[in-house]
């Protein structure tokens, strides 16, 4: 019992849903079936166009804290705004008419119908290649921010070229004093034990020779303290002056930051990544191209399925019972005969001007009945 019940609900809601009155559906039980597959069909694609709009949203508020109740506001009133053009849509085709009328009538529908399944297709294809667009996006941030580092150093050289180009000589400079230091001092090693080579004497001990070695390798070593000494303030200057304009904020993201960049790219952003994905070139974006037109293409069918099955459906008594009372309707209040006591007057006035007003025909048969009672009183 509670079973038909609760199926006897579902159907009147399906009925709902197709915009035809109910008491007119229920005075034609072999119509009912059909109502219900239209009505069903209106409000799955208004299920579907709330989801999609739903998520769309979301990534648009992606990282706010009332990210997910802004979504689900969001995809409620869009899936209610789709119910109700769908249902407008279709219960407004007539069915009575002839030849290609009815898809003339239906065209312009149609061509809007097309237009809601690419709006509500979008947001559900990102999802689907979730996993690809966000590699694309990792890509890009990181070129991104490899682009951007690039132009902040460039900026910086350039500010700063000559204590840059100094610290570069002194640094040359000073690698050059300290190879030479190290040649002089294994010179004094090889002349302190008597090796005899080019430079050396030959002489065992630390005669005239060695002292003389010594001393220029001392001279040296205050020109290489003196070298480090300068490279170490230049250094501190430059770092100093990196510090104040930033250039140390600009550097690579680690994972976790690209991870965490990556999930909370916008709605445009990965419009664009489906884009790259979807672009001609190899054979991945192919069919990564294949796949998104095909699915438009099912969301395209599915939106347009409530008005071509209305297009496609013979016309049923349902159709011609509200043919003929909408006919009705319109005869019995256009009527203009003089002899209609339902007659209505149009009048197009002036602003200012007097409403239009009901003319009333007064019965005939009252002179009739006013001269016997004159005769009956001269009597």
């Amino acid at each position: 019992m509670e079973q038909s019940v609760s199926m006897e609900r579902i159907r009147r809601f399906f009925w709902v849903c197709t915009g035809t009155p109910i008491e007119v559906i229920e005075k034609y039980p072999t119509e009912h079936s059909k109502f219900i597959g239209i009505g069903a069909t209106i409000f799955f694609t208004a299920l579907f166009a709330g989801l999609s709009g739903g998520y769309a949203l979301y990534y648009v508020f992606a990282g706010a804290p009332l990210a997910v109740f802004f979504a689900v506001i969001f995809g409620i009133l869009w899936g209610l705004a789709i119910f109700n053009l769908d249902r407008y849509i279709v219960s407004s085709i007539n069915k009575t008419s002839r030849g290609l009328r009815q898809f003339y009538q239906a065209s312009p529908r149609l061509v809007f119908a097309v237009l809601i399944a690419i709006v509500i297709a979008r947001p559900l294809e990102l999802r689907i290649f979730d996993k690809e667009i966000e590699a694309v996006l990792k890509s890009r941030y990181l070129a991104e921010q490899q682009a951007r580092i690039t132009r902040v150093q460039d900026s910086f050289a350039r500010k700063y070229a000559l204590e840059l180009e100094q610290r570069d000589k002194l640094q040359k400079e000073y690698d050059a004093v300290t190879k030479e230091v190290a040649a002089l001092r294994e010179e004094l090693k090889a002349e302190v034990f008597g090796q005899e080579t080019g430079k050396t004497s030959g002489v065992v001990g630390f005669g005239k020779y060695a002292r003389q070695k010594q001393e220029v390798i001392e001279s040296r070593q205050r020109r290489e303290d003196y070298l480090a000494s300068r490279l170490i303030e230049l250094d501190t200057y430059v770092n100093r002056r990196k510090e104040i304009e930033g250039i140390d904020k600009h550097a690579m993201l680690s994972d976790s930051l690209l991870v965490v960049k990556v999930s909370t790219a916008g709605f445009a952003d990965r419009n664009w990544a489906l884009g790259q994905l979807t672009a001609g070139g190899d054979g991945v974006n192919n069919a990564s191209a294949n796949a998104v037109l095909f699915i438009t293409l099912l969301f395209v069918a599915f939106e347009c399925a409530p008005i071509l099955v209305k297009l496609l459906s013979d016309a049923g008594p349902s159709d011609v019972d509200i043919h003929e009372s909408e006919s009705r309707i319109i005869r019995w209040l256009t009527a203009t005969s003089p002899m209609s006591s339902n007659r209505f007057v149009r009048a197009y006035r002036a602003i200012g001007g007097k409403p239009a007003r009901r003319l009333t025909r007064k019965p005939m048969y009252n002179k009739r009945v006013k001269k016997i009672e004159k005769v009956k009183s001269r009597k």
